[in-house]
């Protein structure tokens, strides 16, 4: 994927892209750990959300980086600018879970740049620590694309001290961006760590790439000590926090906390963050943490997440 080529918007697009200058731009959206498409997170996505100027910037600047890559410099934090700032997804309008405009309109500018392995990984760090919060996003969210299987000599685990990094701020657009798929480079601890992150921070579990695959029991362990500190402290537990729990019945509801409704709040047997009924178990096939959970979808638009508190 290196050297000039022609890629860019899908087949048939407005602004569809044929000239030199648009190497290594991935055609696919990387996908969530159930194994669909997240919307809007594709290199593709972006031709058919900018307008005419924009496409006609960013194809301009694709082909500025291929010819010259120092040139990234200058133009990846223009992007926002010539190409909007609106959320990808307007049910997202924070763009925690699928990113912005300008979040793959950088990741474009990124897998146009003619490089590839430690030179690619050192271009992109830098670009990293001297951007503003934005300009990290974009890095963040372009990570899949740069390591992509079939893309060879990608930037392959260089980019995880990148990772750690945002994961230790407190912007949680960051922390929401840095467990995207690449996130699978982290170690375990690592990743549970930021994935309990979320959880504290109010990122929506959506956000959390192969949530489903990677959860584990320590990871349920960790969420049920967080659900008893929220009680202790008198509380809402987040109602993501049963996307993990009801998994894993030895740390979740069925044996270590029960529910009642929040205060102030009508009782109901079918409160969003209650337990369900059904024991599922750990090979539940279930996704976790994406749209479709009708738990998750009440608990988030109409119904206050329940308390939980100790068994007696």
């Amino acid at each position: 994927m290196t050297g000039a080529g022609a890629a860019g918007a899908p087949g048939g697009a407005p602004g569809a892209v044929t000239g030199a200058g648009m190497a290594g731009v991935p055609g696919r959206a990387p996908r969530d750990g159930a194994g669909g498409v997240r919307g809007g997170t594709g290199a593709d996505e972006v031709w058919s959300r900018i307008g005419a100027a924009g496409r006609t910037w960013l194809r301009g600047a694709c082909a500025a980086v291929a010819d010259r890559p120092e040139r990234v410099r200058e133009l990846f934090p223009a992007a926002g600018r010539h190409c909007g700032r609106a959320p990808l997804c307007p049910g997202d309008p924070e763009g925690l879970v699928h990113g912005r405009i300008d979040d793959a309109a950088r990741g474009v500018l990124l897998g146009a740049l003619p490089m590839t392995g430690a030179a690619l990984a050192v271009e992109v760090t830098a670009l990293y620590r001297c951007g503003d919060a934005a300009e990290r996003r974009g890095v963040l969210r372009s990570l899949p694309r740069l390591d992509e299987p079939d893309r060879p000599d990608g930037v392959e685990d260089r980019l995880v001290p990148v990772v750690r990094e945002a994961l230790r701020c407190d912007d949680v657009r960051l922390v929401a961006a840095a467990l995207g798929p690449y996130a699978r480079r982290l170690d375990d601890a690592a990743w549970r760590d930021g994935v309990l992150k979320c959880l504290f921070t109010g990122v929506p579990l959506a956000a959390v790439a192969g949530l489903g695959e990677r959860a584990d029991a320590e990871l349920a362990r960790m969420f049920a000590d967080f659900a008893r500190e929220r009680v202790a402290a008198g509380r809402d537990v987040p109602a993501d926090t049963w996307l993990v729990l009801d998994r894993f019945p030895g740390t979740s509801a069925g044996s270590v906390l029960s529910t009642e409704p929040s205060a102030g709040s009508a009782p109901s047997t079918e409160s969003a963050g209650s337990a369900p009924s059904a024991e599922p178990s750990a090979a539940d096939p279930r996704p976790l943490g994406l749209a479709g959970s009708a738990q998750v979808d009440a608990g988030r638009a109409a119904v206050r997440p329940s308390r939980v508190r100790p068994e007696a």
